[in-house]
């Protein structure tokens, strides 16, 4: 298992930060998502993946436990996308994520994803997948802090 951007957002999760961090449309946002540890399928299953509601379509499920529920990204919680021009890159980035007291109850969690939701209310099959991260951990009632690396979590080169 390893980081990596979903087929869908190849060439496109830069842009798709841009929207909303600079409000297109105004209640378009990123969303944190954890992946439950139990029957998650492979990275290969699931990096074509096309939407949301398809990830959670198969084996794959979302976290249940009590204290998490997904975190939504703004454009006030965003960076700009600035390009390196140093390094020919761009990196774009979120702020660590904290779930606070989140119980055992609902299992160990596997990884996390980075999604692109076009509007409030969208249906899970609107919102579009775009990087998922490793993350296992096992909750024990304290809080969960999803630390971002600090060149950020995806990088367009």
């Amino acid at each position: 298992m390893a980081d990596f951007e979903f087929n869908i957002a190849k060439g496109r999760s830069v842009e798709l930060y841009r929207r909303v961090r600079l409000g297109d449309p105004a209640t378009s946002a990123l969303v944190v998502v954890a992946l439950a540890e139990a029957d998650i399928e492979s990275d290969d299953v699931l990096k074509d993946k096309t939407t949301l509601a398809e990830v959670l379509s198969g084996d794959t499920s979302e976290a249940t436990n009590s204290g998490y529920a997904r975190k939504v990204l703004g454009a006030s919680d965003l960076g700009d996308a600035t390009p390196d021009f140093v390094n020919d890159r761009v990196d774009i980035d979120v702020p660590d994520q904290t779930w606070l007291n989140v119980q055992a109850a609902g299992g160990a969690w596997s990884k996390v994803l980075l999604c692109y939701r076009p509007a409030t209310g969208s249906p899970d099959s609107d919102i579009v997948p775009m990087t998922a991260h490793d993350f296992s951990i096992t909750p024990d009632g304290s809080n969960v802090v999803l630390q971002i690396d600090p060149s950020g979590f995806f990088r367009a080169v």
